[in-house]
């Protein structure tokens, strides 16, 4: 049976929303382009030796990338099926808040260089060339981090304590003779430094028993660090089992992460 011809708004969904075809995938590169330039422009407008010179031409700029991306934003709804989906999607969210500082610029001229969020819009790369590899290692990072959060709230709360403890006897040892400790909380961030083997050496212990303490601080911070290396490690290891992921965007939910042979969204039970 021969499809209906597909609309112009279909034909503009295909191009915006999707990678798969040549002129999505061009669009996605143009795009990915300009975000890029508007964000080393913005860049080099915190310099302020360029911006004193160029400030009238960094203003045209910033306006042509405001306008290009407003209209860009406007397009992704007209194309869109459900708009409203589209504008509290996760895209939705940050393409609105890349062309909203501007505007709000001209009355609060200190959010100015909120515009930096445009560098968020560069997750878009990996639709481009089907990077599935890419989304798919980001979703097991994700995925991974959720399932294990229990565990490393266990863990970063234990870290808490052994910190606090250790903070608290340091500056029992060292108080008298060291006005470096000169609180429990200057001691418990001590402890902290030293225990993430980060080793400022701003504040340092002095006493024999001091430094006996925080030699033990440091080979636990070593010990420490392997702990959430192993946490992480096994649940990377039950999301690596899962089925590979595709770039198809569903066209009602706007959301990705579906099978190679899906042909329903898994999320909403809209047709791909």
């Amino acid at each position: 049976m021969q499809q209906p011809p597909k609309t112009w708004r279909t034909k503009l969904y295909e191009v915006i929303f999707e990678s798969d075809t040549v002129a999505g995938k061009i669009f996605d590169i143009c795009l990915l382009l300009l975000i890029t330039a508007s964000i080393v422009v913005i860049c080099l407008e915190s310099v302020e030796s360029l911006y004193a010179k160029y400030w009238h031409l960094f203003v045209v700029i910033e306006l042509m990338f405001t306008v290009i991306f407003t209209i860009e934003y406007i397009l992704r709804l007209i194309a869109v099926p459900r708009p409203m989906g589209y504008i509290k999607s996760f895209y939705g969210v940050i393409d609105l808040l890349a062309i909203v500082p501007t505007y709000l610029a001209i009355i609060f001229p200190s959010l100015h260089f909120l515009l930096v969020i445009r560098a968020l819009r560069l997750l878009r790369v990996f639709r481009i060339f089907k990077m599935v590899h890419f989304l798919n290692e980001s979703l097991f990072l994700v995925n991974a981090l959720w399932a294990a959060r229990r565990k490393i709230l266990v863990f970063f709360f234990s870290v808490i304590l052994i910190t606090v403890i250790a903070g608290s006897f340091m500056f029992v040892i060292e108080h008298n003779v060291n006005k470096s400790f000169n609180s429990i909380p200057q001691s418990v961030y001590w402890a902290i430094v030293t225990l993430t083997t980060v080793g400022y050496g701003d504040i340092s212990p002095i006493t024999p028993l001091g430094k006996v303490l925080a030699s033990f601080i440091m080979l636990l911070g070593y010990c420490i660090i392997a702990v959430p290396t192993g946490i992480l490690s096994a649940s990377i290891a039950n999301e690596m089992r899962k089925e590979k992921l595709t770039t198809q965007t569903c066209p009602v939910c706007l959301k990705q992460g579906h099978e190679t042979d899906a042909k329903f969204c898994k999320f909403c039970g809209a047709h791909l």
